[in-house]
């Protein structure tokens, strides 16, 4: 089976640009971003519950940490999240709860879905119905090959081409060997060229 297509930054913004013109597009772009920035599995993103990022001040974790059950392996990991991320997940919560501070919203139940469907708006998506999500979206958008995986393997892929050690992948990958992050990461022509390779 082919391996899902890794994003190019231009790739990933028309999928974005494509989010941005339907309907939940703060949501989703959301979602995407925390498989593509954090390197999230998807059913870790549909398992995301509001308390799980945000912090008791109203601000968005830096950390997001999972447990066990929220986890492929039944292994509790924690998650990075860049700035970049945050700022995204701050803007979905005012969004979605029509408000400029999110101090309000600690004060609700944040056992809540973080991503609610309308279907199930307190469990939110399952692993499988947020697949099909992100396959309709990559379809939609034209990104031929890509898979719920991708933003998996194109972060591994991007931090690998910057020259991050495949431990330091493995640890944010959430993988239990370097052989499965290894798989992750497609090679680029552009790095393998470089002086000095």
């Amino acid at each position: 089976m082919a391996q899902a297509r890794v994003l190019t930054e231009r790739e990933l913004r028309k999928v974005l640009n494509f989010c941005n013109t339907q309907p939940h597009a703060s949501r989703n772009r959301t979602m995407l971003l925390c498989t593509h920035m954090a390197g999230m599995r998807v059913g870790e993103v549909a398992a995301l519950r509001i308390c799980d990022v945000l912090a008791a001040d109203g601000a968005i974790k830096e950390e997001i940490s999972l447990s066990a059950t929220q986890t492929k392996g039944n292994r509790a990991r924690t998650v990075l999240v860049p700035k970049k991320l945050r700022d995204e997940l701050h803007q979905y919560l005012q969004q979605r709860f029509g408000l400029a501070s999110l101090q309000a919203v600690t004060q609700t139940d944040t056992l809540r879905a973080l991503f609610p469907t309308q279907k199930n708006p307190q469990r939110g998506f399952t692993a499988n119905t947020l697949c099909q999500l992100f396959h309709k979206l990559y379809k939609d958008s034209q990104m031929t090959g890509a898979t719920s995986h991708s933003g998996r393997r194109t972060f591994i892929t991007k931090l690998a081409d910057k020259g991050v050690g495949v431990r330091v992948l493995m640890a944010l990958a959430g993988h239990k060997s370097i052989a499965t992050t290894q798989r992750y990461i497609e090679l680029n022509p552009t790095v393998m060229n470089r002086p000095g390779f």
